[in-house]
């Protein structure tokens, strides 16, 4: 599949499903891979993640496009488009988009290696926490007993 085919399916699935036209720009980036989608309130463009149709095909992607779809549509009526705005919930919900694309396998592998690299163990009632990010001791608390935590680098 490629960009115009891309164009040509967001455009019918905005018909179909919004009743709206969509008359700007979808295009596939294959660079994305954090996220499925991005829509660019300025240019009103939207962008597909290859990675993730190639990974899990047409049917998520269709979600993905729904998705972005919903913000592209309630930014132009002038609603709320963002993800904590209830006008993007309810919308998303009628159309059948998806909240969450699924994470690549290539991201779920470098999540399962990576490891617990601090810990951090109360002073008072001795409990300890793996962290695989720092984290600044003086703004947190033991969580058990409010005692004050000390870190520790593993490895």
């Amino acid at each position: 599949m490629n960009n115009d085919d891309l164009q040509r399916w967001v455009e019918q699935i905005s018909e179909v499903y919004f009743q709206r036209p969509f008359v700007h720009k979808a295009v596939f980036n294959p660079r994305l891979s954090a996220t499925g989608g991005r829509y660019f309130t300025g240019t009103h463009n939207i962008e597909i993640s290859l990675k993730q149709y190639e990974a899990y095909g047409k049917d998520e992607v269709e979600s993905i496009i729904k998705h972005e779809l919903c913000h592209y549509h309630l930014h132009l009526t002038g609603k709320g488009y963002r993800h904590r705005d209830q006008d993007f919930r309810l919308l998303l919900a009628q159309v059948g988009g998806s909240r969450y694309c699924q994470a690549l396998p290539s991201r779920q592998q470098k999540a399962r290696e990576r490891k617990h690299r601090y810990l951090l163990r109360c002073t008072q009632c001795s409990a300890e926490y793996l962290r695989k990010r720092r984290m600044d001791t003086a703004k947190f608390v033991c969580g058990s007993c409010k005692g004050r935590l000390e870190l520790f680098v593993l490895e």
